[in-house]
């Protein structure tokens, strides 16, 4: 046989290709996140689609100007968009492997994002005690889905940095940790582009109705 050989292991045939050779490990790693973040890119079109036909339906309800404050909604952006400027200079770090730096990088990006998500819950906890709940009208369902799920997103992302912190700890800069780190940083840029079309899409575009 030209392609594949028999061979028998404990008298058990055993069929494998001559011309087997190694695959790269996490060779596949990179197109499977990007078609991840492709399916999260439709969730989110959803969202913003949602928003967009019962953004103003208010049933009598607040509106927009009666409840969001720009300058705190400006401020929490600010956190996100510096989050995603230190996780760029860790990922600088990593390429020089730099450890060290590569930590300190990652620190800073999760204190950013845990302001983030702190500024957030206060939004939120302020309007449910003004009355402003979700099932208060068409308008505050979709934006709570829409902002929430953003916000559980940060969340998550928060946990997988933190559990690459420890990784990087125990076992350096490996080809695995890299890889990882890579993949998380589509990830936050990600949650970036679309806090902005949050921002705009909601809150600037709200104030303007």
């Amino acid at each position: 046989m030209s392609d594949a050989a028999l061979t028998t292991t404990q008298g058990a045939p055993r069929f494998y290709l001559a011309d087997e050779h190694e695959h790269e490990e996490g060779g596949s790693t990179a197109l499977g996140f990007w078609i991840y973040l492709m399916s999260d890119c439709l969730i989110f079109a959803i969202l913003f689609a949602t928003f967009g036909v019962l953004g103003g339906s208010y049933a009598a309800g607040p509106s927009p100007k009666d409840l969001f404050d720009l300058p705190l909604v400006a401020l929490n952006t600010s956190m996100l968009l510096l989050s995603s400027i230190t996780y760029g200079f860790a990922m600088l770090a990593m390429q020089r492997g730099r450890t060290g730096q590569l930590q300190a990088w990652l620190a800073v990006t999760g204190l950013f994002g845990l302001a983030f998500l702190s500024i957030e819950l206060y939004e939120f906890a302020h309007m449910i005690h003004e009355g402003a709940t979700p099932q208060r009208s068409a308008f505050l369902s979709s934006f709570f889905t829409l902002v929430g799920t953003h916000g559980l997103h940060v969340t998550f992302g928060l946990i997988w940095l933190v559990t690459l912190m420890v990784q990087v700890k125990r076992r350096g800069l490996i080809a695995a940790n890299q890889r990882r780190l890579a993949c998380l940083s589509m990830f936050w840029h990600f949650l970036d582009v679309i806090w902005i079309g949050v921002f705009t899409f909601v809150y600037l575009m709200g104030m303007l109705r």
